[in-house]
């Protein structure tokens, strides 16, 4: 199954150069549409989504005190449905500090670090996952509005660019796929527009929770090529110019895929 995949993009690879073009903003569409209504009922009903398990271990570490200060997200930020309603649908995020953006993971373990004093979370660890999943759950059915803010501009152009460019063995650029032939199939299985509006998600394949960078990273080796690495700036720059591109399309957080 693998070298029947790998042949098949190769052979598309070869016969799409030239060819991207970005989707017109009336014809986008969420991973969700792409879905069987199996799994689409899955997604839609919280006691059956596997991925409102992560959250109710969000909600856990939310009222957990950590680190050298003692302190609980809930201390500082109170209820969370109320103090982090909308903030998913604005990240990656302009971070002054370093005056760069980023992701939703990345300000948690900031947070960690300045103000409970604690090691920050491993990128994929269960905690990670489960904390940004309960904040993008306050998000659910809010526009996106990443990329707002101007200071971002020149990251949203760079992730534009990675999002573009040719790379890997099989040469092909993520436009290739998800700009090119979101109406297609690969292998069986439909080629979406890698529209981001559910992470982090529950996805089947993997039988766990996973984030976007995780999903990024796996595209990457699937064309053969060398994968950012996890938290790395040009990360970050695909992640914010997929969000932004995005704009306006709803949350589904916490999401389930394929």
């Amino acid at each position: 199954m693998r070298r029947a995949v790998l042949a098949i993009l190769a052979l598309l690879g070869a016969a799409l150069p030239g060819l991207a073009g970005e989707i017109a903003e009336s014809a986008r569409r969420s991973g969700y549409e792409f879905m069987s209504a199996d799994t689409k009922a899955m997604q839609d009903d919280d006691t059956a989504n596997p991925a409102m398990l992560s959250v109710l271990d969000g909600e856990t570490l939310w009222r957990t005190k950590a680190g050298a200060a003692g302190k609980s997200c809930s201390d500082c930020h109170g209820a969370v449905d109320v103090s982090m309603k909308g903030v998913a649908a604005r990240y990656p995020a302009f971070n002054a500090a370093s005056g760069a953006p980023v992701d939703l993971g990345q300000r948690v373990n900031l947070c960690r670090r300045q103000h409970q004093e604690a090691e920050p979370f491993a990128p994929e660890s269960r905690e990670l996952l489960a904390l940004t999943a309960l904040i993008a759950r306050q998000s659910r059915g809010m526009p996106i509005t990443a990329g707002d803010d101007p200071r971002l501009a020149p990251s949203v152009a760079r992730g534009r660019a990675l999002f573009m460019q040719w790379q890997g063995q099989l040469n092909l650029a993520c436009t290739n796929c998800h700009d090119d032939n979101w109406d297609k199939h690969l292998a069986g299985s439909a080629i979406t527009q890698a529209q981001p509006t559910g992470y982090p998600i529950y996805r089947l394949e993997w039988q766990g929770m996973g984030s976007l960078q995780r999903r990024l990273r796996g595209c990457m080796t699937g064309v053969r090529a060398q994968a950012y690495d996890f938290d790395a700036p040009d990360m970050i720059a695909l992640e914010l110019y997929l969000m932004s591109r995005a704009h306006g399309m709803a949350v589904e957080a916490p999401a389930v895929r394929p």
